[in-house]
């Protein structure tokens, strides 16, 4: 007889007004690990890596230390200057163009066939930078945890209709459901998207979708020569910065910041030939297989 599986499941005690239908399963697997049972044997049961359970429990117990004796993670400010750092490094290339096509209107010395392709740069430039606007946002609104995903069941096809160069999807496809926000979980896989076409460039990319345990993974496969370690380290640090002409800033903490908001995980396996960036979200009941 399996005990793991006889053993009750340890669930978190939820606050009045919370959603009683509703359980993280990070936190469920992070209080059973406290409650004493090992770490290889909870992280078998929830179909997690044991180093990330390993994480997970020791971000637990270090947000609460830090709640009971007042004391705030020391990296707290300086995840603030690198915040800080970042914003200014992603606001400046869209605010120089569109500062550089506003003198250029200013002079009036356009031709009127010049005139509309100017205001269309103009135009794109400040999309940019609302982009960039909104994305930090959502980043300060994500560590503040005030992100509610607005949940609603959609598939996955639907949520990647609009990336630039998928061929489709693979693995389940495109049919498999998830229950998420729409708008959200949209910028977790075009960021997903856009960070496995970092140089060196991929020779090809394809997106696949799965059930794996409690989970809902979604995969972007990249085909090419590894990515830097420096710069894969650089796309999940808070705030990192990088001046090596890769355009790694906020890279993927904003991605990671939603997922958590979602109850999932995100991460990024690399061998030789290929790299996997990955994100589970709790898998619907009804798409949990028997």
């Amino acid at each position: 007889m399996d005990e793991a599986r006889d053993r009750p499941t340890v669930l978190p005690t939820l606050l009045p007004g919370g959603r009683t239908d509703e359980v993280d399963p990070r936190v469920a697997a992070v209080l059973e690990v406290l409650g004493g049972r090992s770490v290889a044997e909870v992280a078998l049961q929830w179909a997690v890596e044991p180093a990330l359970l390993h994480r997970w429990v020791r971000a637990f117990v270090d947000a609460g230390t830090a709640q009971v004796t007042n004391r705030p993670d020391p990296e707290t400010a300086a995840q603030r200057d690198r915040f800080l750092a970042a914003f200014a490094h992603e606001l400046r290339t869209p605010l120089t163009v569109a500062q550089g096509w506003l003198a250029v209107l200013a002079e009036g010395d356009l031709p009127p066939s010049a005139l509309e392709r100017t205001v269309g740069r103009l135009q794109d430039a400040l999309d940019r930078l609302a982009a960039r606007v909104r994305d930090v946002q959502l980043l300060a609104t994500a560590s503040l945890g005030r992100i509610v995903p607005a949940r609603e069941t959609v598939r996955v096809g639907d949520l990647v209709a609009a990336l630039d160069g998928l061929a489709g999807v693979a693995g389940e496809g495109p049919d498999v459901e998830v229950d998420v926000d729409p708008e959200l979980f949209g910028l977790v896989l075009r960021d997903l998207w856009q960070a496995a076409a970092l140089r060196p460039e991929p020779r090809s990319r394809r997106l696949e979708v799965a059930h794996r345990g409690p989970w809902v993974e979604v995969r972007v496969v990249r085909d090419a020569d590894p990515i830097d370690h420096d710069v894969l380290r650089a796309l999940f640090e808070p705030f990192d910065l990088n001046d090596d002409g890769t355009g790694v800033t906020i890279g993927l903490y904003l991605a990671r910041a939603l997922v958590i908001a979602h109850g999932g995980t995100l991460g990024a396996d690399q061998d030789d030939t290929s790299a996997v960036l990955w994100v589970r979200i709790p898998a619907p009941e009804r798409g949990l297989a028997p």
